[in-house]
């Protein structure tokens, strides 16, 4: 009962002033908060290392999140709907009754939640070329997110890749800032629209700010690339990455995500230059800085020095996690760095400002808890059918020696047994790649969909039969389609110094050629690959990047169903680690084949 009275407090308040902009309706909550209060809503933890449930309630806690792999221990519709009640009725119990706003890793779907449509990531939408498939995958994407009560997507990711050795390139829609500023309009457009079925608003949060895809070989974690420096003068920033966010911003993006990388040697998560003076002043942002996963913890110093560089820098909400420096430190921290005059109230009010306007946006005083008439919308036939239309636009036909399409030809069939083989023939895992399910994806059937084999099979027209040999060393036929490529990855697990093909995968190409067989190859992968010694032995060759869940978008292209329109969205190198400052390309940003 104590919590449903506390929120009916609050709301009281200001049904009596229906007028009252959201400015007012923030400034009445701060006058009447403690310093304890504005600092749990400054904090963000992972729900898994909460200590308590009754922290929300006593703390204060301004939200929890949800990372990769961070789900209930039913990994079903109910029970996410029930997690997020649950937690929700701790935040309404609290003194303010000021309801959580609570984020997740929907990066290409809701994917974290078994059984919800997986989209191709974002290169794979990059190569689409297309701003409405991009909104339509968002809008889905939110619409399965709400249906579970979450509010908050950190997503899109508006980094322009430049070095293909970095973990993160299949985060990027393109190297090519143009395309990411207008596929990334459409993200943010698309996210926080709320459907017709579902009132509920999807907040979207544009990362990470900033140069994250532009960072220098050898500075990064493993002397890689992830988390590395970024050397760019102010102009030069201005010029190629901040058109991007500011097109984010003038869309209504409503938080952004600080970045793990330096810019010229100082931490974005600590650099009052981009985050207040860029970012809130020059560019008017006025949503709310969300930091990465601990990612203030990176900042040269203790830890308490830390939060105070952040928070002056113009840090709004901590991500402390919880798995390395405990959340109840950061918050006595916190309260201590006040206490002391380390961080004027005037910051903090700012921050405690930005966040409650936010969640008044998002509707969450009006309307924080959810029901289950909405979970329909999770993994529905229309979103599975966007997400097919996604794969087949994302297809990039690079080779076709006359080969492609595979369908009848004039009422003749041209191959009459196709034997599909390759690690990635029938591996679900594998086609969605990173951030699916778990943190760093998984292999085999890891959630609900279709994989490319069995994508063909379903749609194979008759007279023509499609087997499986895994090897291609058993099954003779007139064509294979060998599926090759990289194993899931996320972040940093996915820096290489070298981007060979797996050797095996190279093998069952050669089988295939051995008997005689024409050869198609598909290439699922985060990123362009070192292809130029093999591809000549090859009859086709199409990258269909990471697709997601919804395979029989490839069989559309393949069969011909749909005549490919896919085209590169960063160039392709003769050695792929030297990226896009390679001196000799193999295939230039546009490239791509279609049948006519």
């Amino acid at each position: 009962m104590q919590n449903i009275l506390s929120f009916l407090t609050i709301l009281a308040l200001f049904s009596c002033q229906p007028d009252t902009s959201i400015d007012q309706k923030v400034d009445d909550i701060i006058k009447q908060m403690t310093t304890a209060e504005k600092v749990g809503q400054m904090t963000q933890i992972d729900h898994r290392f909460l200590d308590d449930h009754e922290d929300i309630t006593d703390y204060a806690i301004g939200s929890l999140l949800s990372g990769g792999g961070s789900h209930p221990k039913e990994n079903t519709h109910k029970a996410w709907v029930d997690l997020y009640n649950g937690y929700q009725e701790k935040a309404l119990a609290s003194r303010l009754g000021i309801p959580l706003i609570y984020g997740i890793d929907a990066v290409h779907g809701h994917n974290n939640v078994k059984g919800a449509t997986i989209y191709p990531h974002n290169i794979g939408l990059g190569a689409t070329g297309n701003p409405e498939i991009v909104r339509s995958v968002s809008h889905a994407t939110s619409s399965e997110v709400a249906a579970t009560g979450i509010n908050w997507t950190f997503a899109p990711c508006i980094a322009t890749p430049q070095d293909y050795r970095w973990g993160r390139t299949y985060e990027g829609f393109s190297s090519d800032p143009k395309l990411v500023l207008d596929l990334g309009v459409a993200a943010v457009e698309g996210y926080q629209s709320s459907t017709k079925k579902n009132p509920r608003k999807v907040i979207a949060c544009a990362k990470h700010f900033i140069g994250d895809g532009n960072t220098i070989y050898g500075t990064g974690i493993n002397n890689l690339v992830d988390r590395g420096n970024t050397v760019l003068t102010k102009e030069s920033l201005k010029k190629t990455l901040i058109p991007v966010y500011q097109a984010a911003i003038d869309a209504g993006v409503e938080t952004v995500m600080a970045s793990y990388n330096s810019w010229n040697g100082v931490k974005c998560h600590g650099s009052k230059e981009l985050l207040t003076d860029i970012l809130k002043v020059e560019m008017g942002f006025d949503g709310f800085v969300i930091s990465d996963w601990a990612g203030i913890d990176e900042i040269p110093g203790d830890y308490k020095s830390d939060i105070v560089t952040s928070i002056n820098a113009g840090m709004d909400m901590v991500m402390v996690s919880g798995e390395g420096e405990p959340y109840k430190k950061f918050m006595a921290l916190l309260t201590e760095a006040i206490q002391e005059e380390l961080i004027p109230m005037s910051r903090i009010d700012d921050a405690v400002s930005r966040i409650l306007r936010v969640k008044f946006r998002a509707g969450l005083f009006d309307d924080p808890l959810m029901d289950y008439d909405y979970l329909s919308e999770i993994g529905s036939d229309e979103n599975r059918q966007i997400g097919r239309d996604a794969v087949r636009q994302s297809v990039v036909v690079l080779k076709n020696e006359s080969i492609l399409p595979l369908s009848n030809s004039n009422g003749k069939v041209r191959w009459s047994k196709i034997v599909v083989a390759g690690r990635g023939a029938d591996n679900l895992g594998m086609q969605c790649g990173g951030w699916t399910i778990d943190w760093q994806g998984g292999q085999g059937d890891i959630t609900d969909g279709t994989t490319i084999l069995e994508g063909l099979r379903e749609n194979a027209p008759l007279g023509i039969e499609v087997v499986s040999d895994p090897l291609a060393n058993s099954v003779k036929g007139d064509l294979a389609i060998v599926v090759i490529g990289e194993d899931p990855y996320t972040e940093f697990f996915g820096d290489r110094d070298s981007l060979n093909l797996n050797e095996e995968d190279l093998q069952v190409i050669e089988n295939a050629k051995a008997q005689g067989m024409k050869v198609v190859v598909l290439l699922i992968s985060g990123r362009p690959m070192n292809i130029a010694d093999h591809f000549d032995n090859w009859d086709a060759f199409a990258a269909i990047w990471l697709p997601g869940s919804e395979g029989e978008g490839v069989a559309d292209v393949l069969f011909g169903n749909y005549n490919p329109t896919g085209r590169l969205s960063f160039p392709w190198p003769v050695h792929a680690e030297e990226g896009t400052s390679a001196s000799s390309m193999l295939y230039n940003l546009g490239a791509g084949l279609s049948y006519e």
